[in-house]
């Protein structure tokens, strides 16, 4: 399978702040999910791929084909939606797909009349009188009405409200369906990444600390209490523990591996319980797990 994307010894410096060296590949009809605090490089990395931003080191290429500045060929395959939406303010919304549509060979005028009706999106507006979450919807029209292969999404679904946040999502879902195109996927709502994504990459500080299969990881991880007497306070697989006396309760990230060790010492009461996917996410920054 081709690779939708692929990053190699990436790095972009700032006086304060350097993003990288980031090595990432993508293959084709699959969705990684970029998580990481606010501050940690990840609307930087889009910016570096999409050529909003030069990189000081490394090459990028976007369905084989190098992202060179001069050679702009490869935009074409991406569709971006950024934290920051710009149109010409004064223009209706139905303006502004007029202009954006001709620098793409691809635009629909029907796949694009198809999405403004599934978002009600209201086109004779002024783009300055959208509120956010419209604007959002036109910023979505944009980048996909051209049919991408590579859609780069910075917090698309910010400022939406639940029924339309799900609506998105399914639109997102049937960008997938030929197999042939892939999503990379940054959001704070970790709820849309559980549905969405198959891999979720941690960014720390610009660094990417750990990239692991979603459905491993919610399958991995478990809450486990259960009675022990003594002091001991280290069980495998474990990245927290808290006691109570005799009562213990740990976080697994290998819960079959714990629960195998437990099975070796005195414990009674054994009790698990599944974690969510924004639960773990956050053990994970939080604690720098990898």
């Amino acid at each position: 399978m081709s690779n939708a994307f692929k990053l190699n010894n990436v790095v972009k410096s700032y006086s304060d702040f350097t993003l990288g060296p980031l090595d990432m590949s993508l293959e084709a009809g699959t969705v990684l999910g970029y998580v990481g605090p606010n501050g940690s490089g990840k609307t930087t990395t889009m910016h570096c791929m999409t050529g909003l931003v030069k990189a000081d080191q490394g090459e990028m290429s976007i369905f084989g084909q190098q992202n060179h500045p001069n050679i702009p060929a490869w935009k074409l395959d991406i569709g971006y939606v950024g934290d920051v939406h710009v149109f010409y303010e004064r223009w209706t919304a139905a303006k502004n797909l007029k202009f954006i549509s001709q620098f793409y060979p691809n635009w629909s005028d029907q796949h694009a009349q198809e999405l403004i009706s599934r978002f009600a999106l209201p086109l004779n507006k002024k783009a300055k009188d959208l509120s956010t979450g419209n604007r959002v919807k036109l910023a979505l029209v944009s980048a996909l009405a051209h049919s991408p292969r590579l859609l780069l999404l910075d917090e698309p679904t910010a400022g939406l409200d639940p029924i339309v946040r799900a609506e998105v999502l399914d639109t997102l879902f049937e960008v997938l369906e030929d197999g042939e195109r892939a999503i990379f996927y940054s959001t704070h709502i970790l709820s849309d990444i559980s549905r969405l994504a198959d891999e979720l990459a941690f960014l720390v500080d610009g660094k990417v600390t750990l990239r692991a299969d979603k459905d491993n990881l919610i399958g991995g991880y478990r809450r486990i209490s259960f009675r022990l007497e003594g002091s001991r306070s280290e069980f495998d697989e474990c990245v927290d523990v808290r006691r109570e006396g005799a009562m213990v309760q740990v976080i697994s990230k290998n819960a079959e591996a714990t629960l195998k060790h437990l099975t070796h010492l005195d414990v009674e009461q054994i009790h698990e319980s599944r974690m969510t996917i924004d639960e773990i996410a956050v053990l994970i920054l939080k604690n720098g797990l990898a």
